[in-house]
């Protein structure tokens, strides 16, 4: 989290949003080889919860059962240039969205990976357009072999530390040149949530 508190957000909609959206993110865990992370795809379970899944050969996947973790999710970011302030002399910045949740882990049963499974797939199936593949149209073999080679998990959620930096510190006029000049860049996302914080 940016220590800055003038980035820190409780705009609860914002960061689901931000979770469903991205729906991956970086799972962190300490294991007796030092600590560890895993690249996973993301689906909060609820209000209280995220769940994922990570390799049975993944280093993390023996050690999460019953450990505190952190989820780190990553929203729009861009590089900032001060050619789009007032005052030039100056330097560059970052600004960005991004979650980290903390709690503790429990293994999810094979119906509840399953269950996590389906919603996922569903979920980003539908977000392709067009004809969606369907997982009827996995073979059991194909299947149960992805089934044997994954490990479900849920982290409650205990603590939320959020971060929106979106140049806050920059007058109304100059927040409006940093989103067109985002959006000039290719950052439509970033851009549009500047824009909205100055408003």
């Amino acid at each position: 989290m940016h220590p800055d508190p003038a980035y820190r957000s409780d705009d609860r909609v914002l960061f689901e949003t931000l979770i469903d959206g991205a729906g991956f993110g970086m799972v962190f865990a300490p294991t007796p080889s030092g600590p560890r992370v895993a690249h996973t795809p993301l689906l909060r379970a609820g209000e209280g919860a995220v769940r994922f899944h990570v390799a049975r050969s993944n280093d993390l996947s023996d050690h999460l059962d019953g450990a505190r973790a952190l989820i780190v999710v990553n929203g729009p970011d861009a590089y900032v240039s001060p050619r789009w302030y007032d005052n030039r002399d100056t330097v560059p910045t970052w600004d960005y969205v991004a979650l980290e949740i903390e709690g503790t882990v429990r293994r999810l049963t094979d119906g509840e990976l399953e269950a996590f499974l389906h919603a996922a797939i569903e979920k980003h199936e539908a977000r392709l357009g067009g004809e969606t593949w369907q997982t009827q149209e996995s073979s059991e073999r194909t299947w149960s072999g992805l089934f044997r080679g994954i490990v479900g998990f849920e982290l409650a959620i205990e603590a939320s530390r959020p971060t929106a930096k979106l140049s806050q510190r920059k007058r109304p006029a100059e927040r409006a040149r940093i989103a067109a000049g985002l959006e000039d860049a290719g950052a439509a996302d970033l851009a549009r949530l500047v824009r909205e914080g100055a408003e």
